[in-house]
């Protein structure tokens, strides 16, 4: 309420339950705090990378399957996957006005990081264990 007892949000908001800061601030808080955990995750990506140049496939196996670096590329794959699914849901929803293709991309895009993740997921579990 405001200080003169009229309430600014709409119909719509008053059901809902949604003030002007409710969903969009617990979007705003994870994308940040992804982005900053990728930092980090990022460089340890970069040295992985780094360290698998010119090795041949023995090699690579015995550096992903190491538990550490399979659990450090397993986070670095799952924050990058949900940054860029909230990312590009900002983007989406910011730049696509017609509703129909709105609500498509945005399941596009929820299932294109799903199906990103899990197949990375997969490929650095079965190479940390061997199977």
């Amino acid at each position: 309420m405001s200080v003169t007892g009229h309430d600014m949000r709409t119909p719509l908001q008053r059901v809902r339950g949604l003030g002007s800061a409710r969903s969009g601030t617990r979007h705003f808080w994870r994308q940040r705090l992804t982005a900053v955990a990728g930092i980090p995750l990022t460089v340890a990506f970069i040295f992985v990378v780094l360290a698998l140049m010119g090795r041949n496939h023995a090699a690579a196996v015995q550096i992903l399957g190491s538990p550490i670096v399979a659990v450090v590329m397993l986070l670095f794959v799952l924050n990058m996957t949900y940054h860029m699914w909230l990312g590009m849901q900002v983007i989406v929803e910011d730049y696509v006005h017609n509703e129909f293709r709105k609500v498509a991309l945005l399941m596009a895009n929820s299932f294109f990081c799903i199906v990103v993740g899990i197949a990375c997921a997969y490929a650095l579990l079965k190479l940390s264990f061997g199977v």
